[in-house]
């Protein structure tokens, strides 16, 4: 009998059973530990080994020392008082693995993410009623990238992020939902989603908001099924996916072959939005949040994971080059940069955002190996993972990576980082991350309250439900 059968039968073995509610003790625990085997988990599953519970403590202690209690936020490299809302949804997944990984008290998790909760609920909206790309840590202003005050404008995939792990919170601790709608319930939508279902961001000029698209493949996509799980259609945003491919040792890699002159941002093809998607909700479509993990109901994008893993792995078996690549930050300048499969027109490019070339800072980025070696369980990631192992200090957190060129470190301490392999060892030990997510709650109560005032282009007022 085929796997998938015999999947498919254990499966309707413990669900009927568990139904019914009549579950002797033993029986229990023998499908229990069906349930939780690898029949029915994509990846690595299980409980932590002593090492990889250690592994999680120290990236809890970045957290531990990056933490402004006067604003309840994290920082997002360390000790530099600046975030974004794409950290707070790494700090969110941080808080949440941390407590289920037991490394903190109920306590301590309620006092943390409350702190996140009144943050979102009182912070200054830049003036299209949006959040503003970056936040002072300290004093929770608005500020550029510098750190400097400063409205600057959104960015859809930030947020986008965010909404992914505010749904993921509200889906596995439900009593915190109320506070969690009424954040997103300040910001208005009308910039941020077009008409015709495309993800938008702003920048602020001299004469208002230059408004585009970032148009970056598997962050598009892992963005837009976010936004689908609070009511929005973003099948545009989600379906744009580029026709043009690159065969690269015969695997047919994807990517946007328009020049920057027309679209605004150069072509990067990289990992971290494809793991996360894959961590986060398994490849499946936003509605479905019931399935087991090995089966994956979007079929596009669990594919170009397949590809986009498997094409790193070979470049490893053709030129014995250890890959895991993805956007990073660097601790001097350009400070970050795009650490690709493929971009501007070259396999294995690392390119600035503005489109300099800076190959020596290439890495084996930890989070992406962790998030690869969590999501196949292969011989290349057990070795992967051993690449990256050693990359921390206990008492601050994980490096950034090991450098392709040198085998040297980069001495840096993000936030990113640190979030993604405490999200990799949760996915380890429970599986993807969202949970069933109910439509109950303030958010549909809202919805069907005619006294409420309309105009935040929510999404019955767009008629997307």
């Amino acid at each position: 009998m085929k796997i998938a059968g015999i999947a498919g039968i254990l499966f309707l073995l413990w669900y009927s059973l568990s139904s019914c509610g009549v579950l002797v003790r033993g029986v229990s625990n023998g499908v229990s530990s069906v349930k939780n085997s690898q029949v029915f988990h994509q990846g690595r599953h299980g409980q932590l080994t002593e090492e990889e519970q250690k592994w999680a403590q120290i990236a809890w202690n970045y957290f531990k020392n990056n933490t402004s209690y006067q604003t309840g936020l994290v920082n997002a490299v360390d000790n530099f008082p600046s975030t974004t809302m794409w950290q707070i949804g790494d700090y969110l997944a941080a808080i949440v693995a941390a407590y289920e990984l037991e490394i903190i008290k109920r306590e301590e998790f309620d006092q943390r993410l409350s702190g996140v909760l009144n943050f979102l609920n009182t912070m200054e909206l830049c003036s299209r009623s949006l959040p503003n790309k970056a936040y002072d840590t300290q004093n929770a202003m608005m500020v550029n990238y510098e750190n400097k005050p400063q409205e600057v404008g959104w960015s859809a995939l930030d947020i986008g992020r965010l909404l992914a792990w505010l749904a993921i919170v509200k889906s596995r601790y439900p009593i915190y939902a109320e506070y969690i709608d009424k954040a997103v319930l300040r910001w208005n939508f009308c910039d941020l989603i077009d008409p015709s279902g495309a993800l938008i961001s702003g920048v602020k000029t001299d004469g208002g908001f230059h408004l585009y698209q970032e148009h970056r493949l598997g962050y598009e996509q892992y963005a837009a099924k976010a936004y689908e799980l609070w009511g929005f259609n973003t099948e545009k945003a989600y379906q744009e996916i580029p026709h043009e491919r690159i065969s690269i040792y015969g695997i047919e890699i994807p990517y946007d072959s328009r020049h920057p002159s027309e679209s605004g941002h150069y072509s990067v093809v990289s990992s971290l939005g494809f793991l996360l998607d894959g961590m986060e909700f398994n490849w499946d479509v936003a509605e479905d949040t019931k399935s087991i993990d090995t089966r994956h109901t979007d079929k596009i994008m669990a594919q170009l994971a397949q590809d986009i893993y498997a094409v790193q792995e070979a470049r490893y078996e053709h030129e014995h080059i250890f890959t895991a690549r993805t956007d990073h930050q660097l601790p001097d300048t350009p400070y970050f940069v795009y650490d690709s499969i493929f971009a501007a027109g070259h396999p294995w490019n690392v390119i600035s955002g503005s489109g300099e070339y800076v190959g020596d800072a290439s890495l084996v980025a930890t989070k992406a190996a962790f998030g690869m070696w969590a999501l196949w369980k292969t011989e290349y990631t057990s070795k992967l993972i051993e690449v990256v192992s050693a990359l921390n200090n206990p008492e601050r957190g994980w490096y950034e990576g090991r450098k392709e060129s040198s085998g040297g470190i980069c001495y840096l301490f993000s936030c990113d980082t640190n979030a993604i392999v405490l999200e990799s060892l949760l996915y380890k030990r429970l599986g993807k991350c969202l949970d069933d997510l109910e439509p109950s709650g303030f958010f549909s109560k809202y919805a069907n309250d005619p006294f409420q005032i309309p105009g935040h282009c929510l999404p019955w007022e767009r008629g997307d439900r």
